[in-house]
């Protein structure tokens, strides 16, 4: 059954990666104003202090907005930083324009220096190519998120463009369901 659902999630990544590039300038900047809107309005961030984001790719909500919010109210903001082939850290992040392309090529935190702790997110901000209306998720399949996930109990919120949102998709036993999927 494994096998089965690895095939189909690889044959949905490539029809959600075709209609992602099928998306219009100006369907992605308002769909992503109202996912925007969406999250800062959820009780989950309201009640965060420590709100883990992501830096965006093209075909992802962008979440720039989201990430400048959090700074601006005086949460602690986190990104993904690429550890390794496997893993991610969520790392803090004062300022946007100090980030650096790391392993995948996306803005990343450095390590801090001075050993500070880093706060446990209260809620987490997730990618995804295609999502559930439950919560099921399909990444770009390397599993980062899947593993992050289980080892930190922050609510996670998928964010997904409508278009993108489909009626089920195909699970493994390593896959992590998140809290809500935040759509235009």
């Amino acid at each position: 059954m494994q096998g089965g659902a690895r095939a189909e999630k690889q044959r949905i990544r490539q029809e959600a990666r075709m209609i992602a590039g099928q998306l219009t300038e100006t369907y992605r900047r308002e769909a992503s104003r109202e996912i925007t809107r969406q999250v800062l309005s959820l009780p989950f961030w309201k009640q965060a202090s420590a709100v883990m984001a992501y830096w965006s790719l093209p075909s992802e909500p962008d979440t720039r907005e989201l990430m400048e919010t959090a700074l601006r109210e005086g949460k602690t903001l986190l990104l993904p930083r690429c550890l390794d082939a496997a893993r991610m850290a969520a790392l803090p992040v004062r300022d946007l324009d100090g980030l650096k392309p790391g392993a995948l090529g996306i803005p990343e935190p450095e390590p801090a220096e001075d050993g500070t702790a880093v706060p446990e997110p209260d809620l987490i901000l997730v990618p995804c190519l295609a999502a559930a209306p439950r919560g099921v998720r399909l990444g770009h399949g390397a599993g980062y998120y899947d593993r992050f996930l289980a080892e930190h109990s922050g609510k996670a919120v998928c964010l997904c463009f409508r278009a993108l949102l489909r009626g089920d998709l195909p699970m493994e036993e390593t896959d992590i369901i998140t809290d809500l999927v935040v759509t235009d």
